[in-house]
């Protein structure tokens, strides 16, 4: 039995002096015995600090991602706080204040370039004394913006000329970061003499919007546990396998321990030592890749999603938190291994090869966490104050749970294989003899993929509730691609705005009308829609139809609709419109449907809408601007165009810059629930990228342990390619029985949270691509280890001391 090197050989025999003096118990003891593992993982040697390294790093990968989680909340709340404080004190209110020296007007600028979010704002400045947006010096005059240094980049290339086109301003100046949400957003502000209130803008004194903020909808505040424990969850279990690297040379020093003296308590002590060092080790370097790391995030887009470098700092006591409990975690994963190995001063032997695993105790856990879960109360959009506590818990409990499930699959999965080519025999073989090692590293990505399920599951069965209908009442068969609608009748009327796109390349098609509401004297509500002869016989069937002449439109077969729209349209019967400006400056108009209305029956229009409610040309309403009324347009666009959509912004701006252009699709996602989705889909990413890393890490430890082996193997002339297939085979199988188990898993889990969310599953083939993706990070780690693997096949490995 040996030492590794001559320093540790004098601790032992130090150790041994001042063990038998003294005798072990009590916290001295304790604190004496880590100390000497430090000492043994600090004490220098090729082969120690090799294994250090191993810990640390495995162990700074998870740190890293557990300070970025924990930078979440600031990262989230300072973006809020910058997007708040750039809006105008009256952002969510039509209301203008009265007009002073430090005074403007604003209206939104928001447009999309291709896939893009461009956000902006046109200012005009009432005084030399007007307020100027966050991270602008000025309000810029007239014909000149400032904007944000991504949109300057893209303005300045060839494939922004389109959106240049469209942003037809002077350049004047950046803006800084504190009036940007991050590094990439593309922003920008914009003098303007062509807004005014009669278009819509609204006139403010200051900046800072203080919104009300509403409770987040139960079923995403649900949404968003799942997601922390799926992302975080993997991550603990990374950092538990790391600091059990180098596992099986440790035990050979430590029945050297055992040799001169040591009892087993004190050695399980002293490998706590050792942990408690690398992973001490860890937490430092952890810390210094998250710093290094941050610095990059300005350059980094995920999903619309980026921050700047100092947005990116952790909640202290969090980070105080991960500080302590990464260390302490390591000493108490490290003394639960010890109770399976027995040291002994001769060798060391393994429980888990005396007697096959059991199954009986590692049912326990994934049990407990779906009793939890079957018994919590159900959950729906209306529920109020859910519990996070049970939803976390069980959760939890079941992804551990599967973990501990999977050494014992492994093992009995490869316990009566038998036969093959010699690649898989040797991959069999070593799994018989040591699964444990293989399957702890392949339960990152295991957890994670079954979790994955469950929250993909959740998705797909909740997002009916978050998706709302781009199209219009009944009987649409065919939905436009755009809608525009302009507030400034008297500059853009309905037919200007149908003619100009008409001529707009990429346009195949478009109908334009005037639109507002009328009330009843009950209360009552129906739409008016006004349009020449030419276009009202595009909506329904009319007896006859000149200048002057309205309608009362029903939609066939809808009798309750048709009932709602005679409790307001009746011939003979005033109604009033009115544009429900909160601030009253626009007087309601009150106008008399003739008694000589007919009742006609709707079609759709060219773009397959219904308009019922009252239909009128120009003659037969009042002279001057009808409170509330607008004018829209419905577009298709050309398909053989790649950018119709940006030729119809284009055409709109030019018309009138305070046009809303929506490009309308099947489905609309709710807002909220994107942004949980976006989280998710950039925390997956990146747990993915640390899974791939810890497999990585964990087949090259696996590989040093055995290096001695491998160059025993060449040297008896086994080819080289035959131990690389080897390799392979060894990270598959594992990697397939846990996939399986996290399909399994997944399924049955995201089966009890769609019970009790209430929920119907849309899909149970969601694991499939999980499956696919366990496949190429087995490739992808495969790939990586070959180099290492080829330095451990040569002949100096057959060196000993």
């Amino acid at each position: 039995m040996t030492v590794d090197d001559p320093a540790r050989s004098t601790d032992a025999h130090t150790f041994a002096t001042n063990h038998s003096a003294e005798g072990p118990g009590g916290p001295g003891a304790w604190i004496r015995e880590l100390g000497l593992g430090i000492r043994f993982a600090a004490a220098g040697g090729g082969g120690g600090w090799a294994r250090t390294f191993l810990t640390a790093a495995g162990v700074a990968l998870g740190v890293a991602l557990l300070l970025l989680a924990a930078s979440t909340p600031n990262i989230l709340s300072v973006r809020t706080e910058r997007g708040d404080a750039r809006k105008p004190s009256n952002a969510m209110s039509s209301s203008s204040v009265s007009r002073s020296e430090s005074s403007f007007l604003w209206l939104a600028g928001d447009t999309d370039f291709r896939s893009d979010h461009v956000g902006g704002m046109l200012l005009r400045a009432d005084g030399p004394r007007a307020s100027a947006p966050p991270g602008v010096a000025k309000i810029p005059a007239p014909g000149e913006m400032v904007v944000s240094p991504a949109l300057r980049k893209l303005l300045d290339t060839p494939a922004g000329a389109l959106l240049k086109e469209r942003l037809n301003y002077r350049i004047v100046g950046t803006i800084a970061p504190s009036g940007l949400l991050d590094a990439t957003e593309l922003h920008y502000y914009a003098g303007s003499d062509r807004i005014g209130l009669d278009g819509g803008a609204v006139r403010a004194a200051h900046y800072g919007y203080s919104p009300r903020h509403e409770p987040l909808n139960a079923l995403l505040y649900l949404l968003v546990v799942m997601i922390c424990v799926v992302l975080l969850v993997p991550v603990g279990i990374f950092i538990a396998t790391a600091v059990r690297f180098g596992g099986d040379r440790r035990d050979r020093r430590l029945a050297a321990l055992r040799l001169v003296g040591a009892d087993r308590r004190t050695v399980a002590r002293i490998a706590a030592g050792e942990a408690l060092f690398g992973s001490a080790v860890g937490v430092v370097l952890g810390a210094a890749f998250f710093l290094v790391g941050r610095q990059a995030a300005e350059y980094v887009r995920l999903w619309g999603v980026s921050a700047y470098p100092g947005d990116i700092v952790p909640r202290l006591p969090l980070a105080v938190l991960i500080a302590v409990a990464v260390p302490l975690a390591s000493v108490v994963v490290t003394l639960s291994a010890m109770r399976s190995v027995a040291v002994e001063p001769l060798g060391v032997v393994r429980g888990g090869r005396l007697r096959r695993r059991r199954l009986w105790w590692r049912l326990v856990l994934p049990a407990l966490g779906l009793a939890i879960l079957l018994f919590s109360d159900r959950i729906t959009p209306r529920s109020q104050d859910v519990d996070p506590v049970p939803v976390a818990a069980g959760v939890t409990l079941v992804l551990i749970g599967l973990a501990g499930l999977l050494p014992w699959l492994v093992e009995g999965s490869v316990a009566r294989l038998r036969g093959g080519p010699v690649p898989w025999q040797l991959a069999v073989r070593r799994l018989q003899l040591s699964s444990g090692s293989a399957a702890r590293a392949v339960s990152g990505i295991m957890v994670a993929s079954a979790g994955a399920i469950v929250l993909q599951l959740m998705f797909g069965a909740m997002q009916q509730g978050f998706i709302t209908s781009s199209a219009g009442g009944g009987g649409i068969t065919r939905t436009p691609d755009l809608t525009l609608t302009s507030q400034d009748r008297k500059a853009v009327t309905a037919a200007l705005l149908e003619d100009s796109l008409r001529r707009t390349p990429g346009v195949a098609s478009a109908f334009a009308l005037t639109e507002g509401y009328v009330s009843g004297p009950e209360g009552s509500v129906t739409g008016l829609t006004v349009g020449d002869c030419a276009h009202l016989r595009k909506m329904a069937r009319l007896p006859s139809c000149r200048d002057g002449d309205t309608f009362v439109a029903h939609n066939p077969g809808d009798t309750a609709g048709n009932r709602h729209v005679d409790r307001t349209a009746r011939p003979g019967r005033a109604v009033t419109l009115d544009d429900y400006d909160p601030d009253g400056s626009t007087p309601e108009l009150r106008w008399t449907l003739p008694t000589d209305s007919p009742v006609v029956m709707t079609v759709p229009d060219p773009m397959g809408a219904r308009h019922s409610g009252i239909l009128a040309t120009p003659g037969a309403l009042p002279t001057g601007p009808l409170p509330g009324a607008h004018n829209s347009a419905s577009v298709h666009a050309d398909p053989r165009v790649s950018d119709a959509v940006d030729e119809i912004r284009n055409a709109a701006d030019r018309l009138d810059p305070a046009i809303h252009v929506w490009v309308r699709q099947n489905e609309q996602r709710d807002k909220e629930y994107d942004t949980v989705q976006t989280g998710l889909l950039v925390g997956g990413t990146l747990m993915m990228v640390l899974i791939a890393a810890s497999m990585l890490v964990s087949q090259i430890e696996q590989l040093r342990e055995r290096r001695r082996l491998l160059s025993v193997l060449v040297a008896f002339g086994t080819r080289r390619s035959t131990l690389a297939w080897s390799v392979l085979w060894q990270t598959a199988v594992p990697v397939f029985v846990g996939t399986l188990l996290a399909a399994a898993g997944g399924l049955a889990l995201g089966h009890v949270m769609l019970r009790m969310v209430q929920k119907p599953a849309k899909d149970w083939w969601v694991f499939l691509p999980y499956a696919g993706v366990a496949g190429m990070l087995v490739l992808l780690v495969t790939l990586l280890s070959l180099p290492p693997l080829w330095r451990m096949m040569r002949p100096e490995g057959l060196r000993t001391e």
